[in-house]
């Protein structure tokens, strides 16, 4: 059972490290995925583990985001944990589940695996310190709640913390206003004028759902979403038991692959092939639906513009066919590309551009109309002498990606400094799991690692997997720290920047490279190798603790269990190293 603070008195200043802070051997903070995945194997490996959550269930970003239509964009049977006791007793329903049937899944994970008795929920953490003399984190929470472990461990997700753009005026609307990632699940715009801010993977959930309740839809964009067909489709229990007996294979087929599902990398390029054979083979990729089109296309559509231009093309052709206006089509399809194709994450939908295509929703292009101020009754347009009126507002404008979860936290390194000061010139992480100056620390499902290009789950576990045997490795060697050099965490981001300067990422600015937030440092956050290759390389360089100071430092070395990954040559998804 979990460990009850003897006292729940908010501490001033420096975090007690007397009796109120309970021990533990290890603690996680974030009771989404990552922190179930963490707390099930360390649990497993006979560890006294304790997780802290914000919120008050199980969930992670699928507890928060309760909007009109959303729901994950990972097929069936990947989004789920790779735990066999779980997923023999449980069923989706659809090839893409939804937001209400994550948060019962979790709910199955608590139930069958008896995880919230090593929970605290309600309790969001606003301090963790490490304290160099008894080598260990010092955790406090909001409510007054004082723990202390040999380990942290990081779970606090990649899409926690809401961007709200400080737009004018918007203090002064006196409609109704909503953050996507904050929705009231009683909110009706049923016969409304509703206003939806933002143009990415949210905004087209939300604009297939309210499009068709609300009197009149508008939507602002400043650049429209590459959107893919989703393909959703009801998967019946028959399907799944049939199935299921193949869930391991499938799950280390993840674990082998590039995106966290078994998708094969091709050495085709755009111009090894006729066009009739392009033409058919896209449309094929095309039918299939998913992110099938953008992970299994050319080798070279993320290297050259002039092969990205042939799939941006084919794109075009097939959302405009969508439309019976002709403007809104050339709005959501422009002649020419915005942005290169698959720069950018392309949103799945099913009747997205048929909503649009009503009549009662609305376009209107920042670029050419840019939002000049709130008022109390609606929005006001550069050019346009009136104000819109609306009802309902909602932002749809996204998350402080990778690190907004990170630097609300209170967290500091050995010598006291914020995270978000040591980043304040950039992200440095090693392995994308460690940061210098914070030992015995990890993260997981952040930075620096294949996350935004990959299936959640998969990687996740990769990295769970991963921390579990480098604690259990350090224990059994007597080791109390284990920290990154500053060195290590250089090359492992030049390494990573050596690989996305040979692709278009860098030309279009995203979440995926953090330049949605203003003032926030514009550079590459992910390592776009692939999950197969990833976990070959942190093996390899646990092999010896490179990069690493372990204190005391091992009589012998012992290297850190291996998961079966043996190391490929790096190639990226459609991308020649």
């Amino acid at each position: 059972m979990a460990a009850v603070p003897v006292s729940q008195t908010e501490v001033s200043g420096t975090v007690d490290r007397g009796q109120n802070a309970q021990q533990y051997d290890v603690i996680v903070v974030g009771a989404g995925f990552s922190g179930i995945a963490n707390l099930y194997r360390l649990r497993k490996a006979g560890l006294k583990v304790h997780v802290f959550e914000g919120a008050s269930d199980f969930g992670g970003v699928w507890y928060w985001n309760r909007y009109p239509g959303a729901r994950v964009d990972s097929e069936t049977p990947f989004y789920q944990l790779n735990i066999p006791e779980v997923y023999k007793t449980w069923n989706f329903s659809s090839r893409y589940p939804d937001h209400r049937e994550l948060r019962q899944y979790m709910a199955h994970c608590d139930k069958v695996l008896g995880l919230r008795k090593d929970v605290s929920f309600n309790s969001r953490v606003c301090s963790a310190e490490f304290d160099a003399a008894t080598a260990q984190w010092h955790v406090r929470t909001e409510n007054g709640k004082q723990a202390r472990a040999q380990f942290l461990i990081l779970a606090s997700g990649l899409l926690h913390r809401t961007y709200k753009p400080d737009f004018p005026g918007l203090a002064s609307y006196r409609g109704i206003l909503h953050h996507s990632g904050a929705w009231p699940e009683d909110t009706s715009v049923k016969g409304k004028r509703v206003a939806i801010i933002g143009a990415g993977a949210t905004s087209v959930q939300l604009v297939q759902e309210l499009g068709k309740e609300a009197e009149h839809l508008t939507m602002f964009m400043r650049r429209p979403s590459y959107c893919l067909p989703m393909g959703q489709r009801a998967w019946s229990k028959e399907e799944q038991n049939q199935l299921r007996a193949y869930y391991p294979t499938l799950f280390a087929a993840g674990r082998k692959s590039a995106v966290g599902y078994p998708t094969p990398r091709t050495d085709v390029r755009v111009e090894d092939v006729s066009a009739e054979e392009r033409e058919a083979f896209l449309e094929e990729m095309w039918n299939v639906g998913g992110y099938h089109f953008a992970v299994r296309n050319y080798k070279n559509i993320a290297l050259e513009p002039e092969a990205n231009k042939v799939v941006y093309d084919f794109w075009k052709q097939k959302v405009r066919a969508r439309f019976t206006n002709k403007e809104k089509a050339r709005m959501m399809a422009p002649d020419d590309a915005p942005y290169y194709f698959g720069t950018r994450r392309s949103p799945l939908e099913h009747d997205y551009y048929d909503v649009l295509d009503r009549d009662n929703v609305s376009i209107v292009d920042l670029n050419a109309n840019p939002l000049e101020t709130f008022t109390e009754k609606g929005i006001t347009l550069g050019g346009e002498d009136s104000e819109r009126e609306f009802d309902v507002v909602v932002l749809a404008t996204g998350f402080d990606s990778f690190t907004g979860s990170l630097t609300q936290m209170g967290l500091k390194n050995k010598d006291g400094v914020d995270i978000k000061d040591v980043w304040a010139n950039g992200v440095r992480t090693y392995l994308g799991m460690t940061v210098a100056g914070f030992p015995n620390a990890f993260m997981v499902y952040t930075s620096q690692a294949p996350t935004a290009f990959s299936n959640g789950p998969t990687i996740i576990e990769a990295q769970a997997d991963f921390i579990c045997d480098t604690i259990a490795t350090l224990r059994a060697q007597g080791a109390k720290t284990i920290e990154a050099r500053p060195e290590a965490e250089e090359e492992w981001k030049s390494a990573m920047n050596a690989v996305v300067q040979h692709t278009l990422l860098p030309y279009t600015p995203s979440w995926w490279n953090g330049s949605n937030i203003p003032g926030k440092v514009a550079e590459n956050m992910t390592y776009i190798a692939g999950i197969d290759n990833y976990e070959a390389e942190c093996r390899a360089k646990m092999a010896g603790w490179k990069g690493f100071e372990i204190s005391p430092a091992p009589a012998e070395v012992t290297n850190v269990k291996s998961a079966g990954i043996t190391a490929t040559t790096t190639e990226v998804v459609g991308v020649e190293a």
